[in-house]
């Protein structure tokens, strides 16, 4: 049997090493068909470019790893079931487990590096990819405008729709400006025509625009309505280059963040759900309360959120043994927290520990409670630790579907011998188009609060997990029925 898994694992390496390269090479070409267009005109310089699309592999190989595995093992199986070399080993003793135990445990060994290289390496690529995206957006954004499209300038800020854009003189007809930077103030301005141009310090974009009126109002005070007509009015967006410049930001979206970050997120999100709970109840039996005279109750102490899970403690251990000692300061200045000393420079756990907590509970007693703003937070909370824990539980899910499609790809290649290329196309899109379907759905589904997020991200995996074993079992029983028959038949004919 050492030789045997040895051959096993041989026949699939280079059907998973060719799958893995012509996925990936095909998503590249097709991201590079989509996007070197707006990249060249840009005027970008050739290096921003390729680092675009060297930055974009990462996240690409994170989506084909599985897949490799699934059409790798569709390759192998059906071509062995089809040269009767799966009969030959079952012929010589060998069980269906014992030919499955070294597939399975090669798929869970690309799962642990899928696992590792979506922690580790895939959030900082997306990171680096993100600001780079941000500078390119920032650079000759007047390139980029679309006729009748909402066209956001300037990131979070300001959008531009336009009816007719000259791309040479970028002169523009019927416009409408969205001012986006605040949320409570809306400004939205109507012209009849405008023209787009930088200001002389090529960092500062001009919008002279004409014939027209700025709408202003307050979402929190319906009833204000401010309109103004102009023959000619000048918005400038400062910020914007006509050439490209890097810069960097600190901020990381979901999809930037690794297990820990996301864990630590998800954590201090339910430990505000579970204070804001506390709160709703608390006014809501305040209010009671006082409609009869009766005193405030206060308020019932809330812990800080509970411990990491095991993977991030041990990255914590193996990175304070390996990594550097951090630097402390020779004095370390303390505050006093209801008698308690409190260092000032501790991390931010520091001063979410019970005796802060009650400090800023007790200041907050001083208000009116609102039972709404509470139950506002509660939701908030709630749809915040959904949110980063569907991304949380995304980390465990994907790696996990390399070792899931090993039990559904063996026994589908089995059933269709000698199915080549063709199998491997059609079943592998299929099974990766239905397992991906019900990410994005369950993804949606869970960022709505109608499911968990661990039943999201796991339903798929679970129904796969339970179709592949099925399948495995049909197999077995479908391959041990004909030699019951031989066997009758063949002590007939000896009788």
């Amino acid at each position: 049997m050492k030789i045997l898994p040895r051959y096993l694992l041989r026949q699939h390496l280079w059907p998973f090493v060719f799958a893995l390269s012509a996925l990936t090479s095909f998503e590249l070409l097709r991201q590079i068909a989509r996007r070197l267009k707006d990249l060249l005109g840009k005027g970008l310089p050739w290096t921003v470019i390729v680092e675009f699309f060297a930055l974009t592999i990462p996240f690409l190989i994170a989506v084909t790893l599985s897949m490799s595995v699934l059409m790798a093992v569709l390759y192998t199986v059906s071509r062995m079931a089809g040269d009767h070399e799966l009969t030959a080993m079952k012929a010589g003793g060998v069980s269906s487990g014992q030919l499955l135990r070294p597939l399975l445990l090669a798929a869970t060994g690309v799962a642990l590096v899928s696992f590792l290289f979506g922690d580790q390496i895939l959030p900082r690529t997306n990171h680096r990819l993100s600001n780079l995206m941000r500078n390119i957006s920032r650079t000759k954004p007047t390139f980029s405008l679309k006729e009748h499209v909402v066209n956001e300038v300037k990131q979070g800020r300001l959008a531009l729709r336009a009816a007719r854009i000259d791309q040479a003189t970028y002169r523009m007809r019927d416009v409408t400006i969205y001012n986006i930077e605040e949320a409570r103030r809306k400004r939205i301005i109507y012209a009849d025509s405008g023209l787009v141009g930088f200001a002389p310090n090529r960092e500062d974009l001009h919008l002279t625009l004409y014939d027209g009126s700025i709408h202003e109002y307050d979402s929190d005070d319906p009833q204000v309505f401010q309109q103004t007509l102009f023959e000619r009015q000048v918005v400038v967006v400062r910020g914007v280059t006509n050439d490209f410049t890097r810069s960097e930001q600190d901020f990381r979206s979901d999809r930037e963040l690794g297990v820990c970050p996301l864990d630590s997120i998800v954590r201090w999100a339910r430990a505000e759900e579970t204070r804001a709970e506390t709160q709703v109840r608390t006014a809501e039996r305040n209010v009671l309360r006082r409609l009869v005279g009766l005193p405030d109750l206060p308020e019932d102490s809330v812990g800080g959120p509970g411990p990491a899970n095991l993977y991030c403690r041990a990255l914590a251990t193996l990175r304070g043994a390996i990594g550097p000692k951090r630097l402390e300061a020779q004095e370390r200045r303390v505050r006093r927290v209801e008698g308690k000393d409190v260092p000032t420079g501790d991390s931010l756990a520091q001063l979410f520990r019970p005796a802060a907590q009650r400090a800023i509970r007790a200041r907050s007693r001083a208000r009116a409670p609102d039972v709404q703003r509470f139950r506002d937070q509660v939701e908030s909370a709630r749809v915040r630790a959904a949110i980063y824990e569907v991304e949380l539980q995304k980390k465990y899910s994907i790696p996990a579907a390399c070792i899931i499609f090993v039990l559904v790809g063996v026994p589908l290649a089995m059933q269709f011998p000698r199915g080549g290329l063709g199998l491997v196309l059609g079943a592998g899109m299929v099974v990766f188009a239905i397992y991906y379907i019900g990410l994005i759905g369950g993804e949606s589904l869970a960022n709505r609060l109608t499911l968990s997020p661990f039943l999201a991200m796991w339903a798929t995996n679970i129904l796969m997990s339970v179709v592949g074993v099925a399948g495995l079992v049909w197999q077995r029983r479908a391959g041990a029925v004909p030699r019951r028959r031989r066997r009758r038949r063949t002590g007939a004919a000896a009788a």
